[in-house]
């Protein structure tokens, strides 16, 4: 059983940065692709990220692409969302999850494992 433990988050001013962690357990971790969902309140889920295993590839969520960037490091078996020039509209819960491979073109929001979620909020 594969288990994400998220950190990160928190209140930050619009214009700033949040780096958000994800860090695996129970399984190898690069035998899994990691995307990061996020869910606004009324909102739907969407898809903002995903990083294929080995890290070679990555696919954004146009709301967030040239500011949000996904890496990972297999041998820490963490996964990282680096969160820059952040909006209001950004505000959500944000959760890292696995499954084997994105395919794409669009994140997906369906996986097989999840963390247990992290606040974001962009205000002033």
């Amino acid at each position: 059983q594969l288990q994400l433990v998220q950190s990160g988050g928190g209140l930050v001013q619009p214009g700033g940065s949040l780096r958000l962690s994800c860090a695996a357990s129970g399984l190898t971790l690069d035998d899994y692709a990691i995307g990061w969902v996020r869910q606004a309140p009324g909102k739907e889920r969407e898809g903002v990220s995903c990083i294929s295993n080995s890290g070679s590839s990555t696919i954004y969520a146009d709301s967030v692409k040239g500011r949000f960037t996904v890496s990972r490091d297999n041998a820490k078996n963490t996964v990282y969302l680096q969160m820059n020039s952040l909006k209001p509209e950004d505000t959500a819960d944000y959760y890292c999850a696995a499954r084997k491979a994105c395919e794409g073109p669009r994140v997906p929001i369906l996986f097989n494992y999840w963390g247990q979620g992290t606040q974001v909020t962009v205000s002033s």
